[in-house]
């Protein structure tokens, strides 16, 4: 007996053949439209070609002499990577916001921004095939640990645009962050120069000796909240360079970020502290982002959830968010 299946939100805009190539991928592409030439797949009980654009809530009739082609079941990419149709519908739910131009999600800790040899998932590949139409492209990364407010391009135009905002440092970044230690001065400017998390005071000195040069590193910090041995912190980069919060936190503020095992192993943390924690997570959150649109020019701002793991110990040490405005 036939089976029927109905496209979810995820799917909307894929073509029928890619969807039966999810779904089915060993299914050969003779088979496929021998079956719509058939009328054994139809979409929305009428006959089909293969080539129909799928809307949310369609309904598609699938045979079932294909069931044994489903032993693949997650989607291979271009370059390698897999994610279940679960994945994609999990990243959905990150919207905060999605139109022609731009989409906005509020990424989840260790999910990595761009794709590469061994990372199964990433946020560039994943929204390509969420929006099958849309010319995806990268205009600022997080972290692959840090969570939180991450805009996409969905065409060159706004890609330029965007990218142009980022360079100018007109698109403005903060972050909040929890250090294992007690930051004395509350308010203050680094500004120094970083390479391979290392910190220098001068662009002219080498990184052990292979020529590259450090480049200029400034964050604006404000303590929102201290209680014993941690500071709960307002980041605002003016620079963005690799690992910089990280860095800057570690060894300039002597207050490593808390889960950082990179910068932060050196650091012992208070037995209470430990105890409040219930994951190893990067406690760094890119908090609000603040842009122009790239069509618009309508001034947006953009602010991101606490992640799950970070609320026990915010409950527990009574700290709170800034205003969203």
């Amino acid at each position: 007996m036939a089976d029927v299946k109905i496209v979810s939100k995820v799917e909307d805009g894929t073509r029928l053949m890619r969807w039966f190539g999810r779904h089915f991928p060993s299914l050969p592409n003779a088979e496929f439209h021998k079956l719509c030439r058939g009328g054994q797949i139809r979409l929305n009980s009428s006959r089909v070609r293969g080539t129909e654009i799928l809307r949310s809530g369609d309904a598609i009739r699938v045979p079932p002499t294909i069931s044994g082609y489903t032993a693949e079941k997650t989607k291979k990419t271009e370059s390698g990577e897999k994610f279940s149709l679960s994945d994609l519908e999990q990243l959905r739910k990150c919207i905060i916001h999605s139109d022609d131009d731009i989409v906005v999600f509020d990424k989840p800790a260790g999910l990595a921004v761009q794709g590469g040899t061994g990372i199964r998932k990433s946020i560039d590949k994943m929204a390509a095939a969420m929006f099958p139409y849309a010319k995806i492209s990268l205009v600022h990364r997080l972290d692959r640990e840090t969570s939180g407010v991450l805009v996409v391009a969905k065409n060159q135009r706004a890609a330029q645009s965007l990218a142009s905002e980022f360079q100018s440092k007109t698109a403005h970044k903060e972050y909040l962050a929890l250090l294992n230690g007690n930051v004395k001065k509350k308010h203050d400017v680094i500004d120094n120069y970083i390479s391979k998390g290392q910190v220098f005071d001068s662009p002219t000195r080498i990184n052990n000796g292979t020529g590259q040069r450090p480049q200029r590193a400034i964050t604006e910090y404000e303590v929102l909240a201290t209680a014993g041995c941690v500071s709960w912190v307002l980041f605002k980069p003016q620079t963005g360079r690799t690992h910089q919060l990280r860095v800057h936190s570690a060894i300039c503020l002597n207050a490593p970020i808390v889960g950082d095992d990179v910068y932060g192993r050196k650091k012992r943390m208070d037995a209470a502290l430990k105890a409040m924690l219930t994951t190893n997570n990067l406690h760094l959150l890119a908090y609000r982002l603040t842009f122009r649109h790239p069509t618009t020019g309508r001034l947006l701002t953009f602010c991101a959830g606490v992640p799950e793991f970070m609320k026990p110990v915010m409950k527990f040490l009574e700290l709170q968010l800034p205003k969203c405005d």
